[in-house]
């Protein structure tokens, strides 16, 4: 394409930001968060190296079930990496001390809380904010929660003690997200927003996201948090967590990963990793309770085996990690690849042969 037509067409542009494909920003800038755990970074991008980026992230699953750890693990590692950033926090719940944010080492001078009663006033408040910043400007943004707001009709009705089904809050969070979600990606600003399940009654009964299908169609990343206790006898440990990718740009959708939490640790860093390397027979279970690592070059084990709870610790998993290519096979396993997408060139040969 002669290059004095491109440079017509972007001096046209009544878009300001309008560029070149290859130099746009856009796409060429992207800023990815890792956590640390790994797990958590394949649920987000595919990869174990990957990480949290710019967009919507709906977290949903019935209470109870560390919704809000999660987006504080995640909210915790962005501000780490980047020591001028500031979370905004949307709160409706108004269950999350202090303390609990210091737990994921956030420090709280560097967290804007506003409190927020209803969608509508969500929705001019983070309008404002985003408006207002610069694509530079390191900034995390997570509301808790989308399930517990109710809308401004909603709330006028019940002072007036009408008893009317309400369909403004479904209509407002589809307008809200709709606005919000091209500043997400133009000003490079993750947003994590916690929500709620409900279960669809039927034949096959099955979780629905709460809000209705305008969250659906504006976030880039939905995931459906399912939970089991971790018993140790009838004491409760933790819970055994699997993350449903119901929705995402870069993980195969219907992806389930484990992960686990405990009452003493919190979210287990090296939890998850354990199945997948025994699907991919990185590592070997010789005996009942016992764990090995297998030489990928022979088929052998090698080294000495471990407990279960040996094998959540940095010196089981760093030859795994740096010494195989345990990390492609994850990628392969989860991400969504430019492999996977249709070859329609060898469809017509195949056809025509």
């Amino acid at each position: 394409m002669s290059s004095s037509i491109m440079d017509k067409l972007k001096k046209n542009s009544k878009i300001k930001t309008t560029d070149v494909l290859s130099e746009s920003k856009f796409f060429n800038e992207k800023d990815m968060t890792p956590t640390d755990v790994p797990m958590v970074n394949v649920a987000l991008s595919g990869s174990i190296d990957g990480g949290l980026s710019s967009g919507l992230l709906v977290l949903a699953g019935p209470s109870k079930h560390f919704k809000t750890s999660f987006a504080l693990l995640m909210a915790g590692a962005y501000l780490r990496k980047h020591p001028d950033a500031v979370m905004l926090f949307y709160d409706s719940e108004f269950g999350s001390p202090q303390s609990y944010f210091t737990q994921f080492g956030i420090d709280t001078s560097r967290v804007l809380h506003t409190p927020i009663a209803n969608v509508e006033e969500l929705k001019f408040d983070i309008m404002g904010q985003l408006e207002g910043m610069d694509r530079d400007d390191k900034v995390i943004i997570v509301i808790d929660s989308i399930g517990n707001m109710a809308s401004k009709k909603e709330m006028e009705d019940a002072l007036n003690e009408k008893s009317v089904a309400d369909m403004s809050r479904a209509k407002a969070l589809k307008g809200l997200f709709r606005m919000t979600t091209p500043y997400l990606s133009m000003k490079n600003i993750p947003l994590i927003a916690v929500n709620h399940t409900y279960m669809e009654i039927g034949l096959f009964p099955k979780a629905i996201v709460g809000g209705g299908t305008g969250i659906y169609y504006s976030a880039d990343n939905i995931w459906i948090l399912g939970r089991q206790q971790d018993k140790v006898g009838t004491e409760i440990k933790g819970y055994h967590f699997v993350i449903n990718v119901e929705k995402s740009r870069f993980v195969k959708e219907k992806s389930k990963i484990p992960i686990s939490v405990s009452w003493e640790g919190g979210v287990q860093r090296w939890s998850g990793l354990l199945e997948v390397a025994l699907a991919g027979n990185y590592v070997a279970k010789p005996s009942n309770g016992w764990y090995q690592l297998v030489d990928r070059e022979t088929g052998e084990l090698v080294g000495q085996k471990y407990r279960e709870k040996d094998t959540l610790t940095e010196e089981f998993w760093k030859p795994v990690l740096d010494g195989t290519d345990f990390k492609d096979f994850v990628q392969k396993q989860y991400s969504i690849g430019h492999a996977s997408l249709i070859d329609m060139d060898s469809i017509v040969e195949e056809a025509n042969a």
